[in-house]
């Protein structure tokens, strides 16, 4: 099977790295706002990965999908928790939410292991 989300999730940390060459106030400014944010706090870090991914769905963002989901699993949330995200987003977003939130899904099951259904 093809890791197409795996390779979206590793191409955007790799132009990350570029941005950090090219445009490095840029990418230190992220990644100052990226660690403020994410870590445990009033809200678990895993909870903010889950807001993460029901924000790129309902942004139609396949990179960003592709990077929350990959978090997720490292972080060990369930399907059944990435599956409701994926209903908030798509409640909150809409019909273009369910073409996204099945990407999403996708990647999901490329993540934990299982084949594409």
């Amino acid at each position: 099977m093809e890791n197409k989300y795996e390779n979206a999730a590793n191409s955007v940390m790799d132009f990350f790295g570029v941005l950090s060459k090219e445009h490095s106030e840029v990418a230190s400014g992220f990644m100052s706002i990226n660690n403020a944010v994410m870590k445990d706090d009033a809200l678990s870090i895993k909870q903010k990965e889950l807001i993460a991914l029901g924000i790129a769905i309902s942004q139609r963002c396949e990179g960003c999908i592709s990077a929350h989901v990959s978090n997720a699993v490292k972080l060990g949330i369930g399907q059944a928790e990435i599956m409701e995200t994926i209903g908030v987003a798509i409640m909150m977003g809409g019909g273009p939410s369910i073409t996204y939130g099945q990407k999403a899904y996708a990647a999901m099951l490329e993540f934990i292991g299982e084949d594409s259904k």
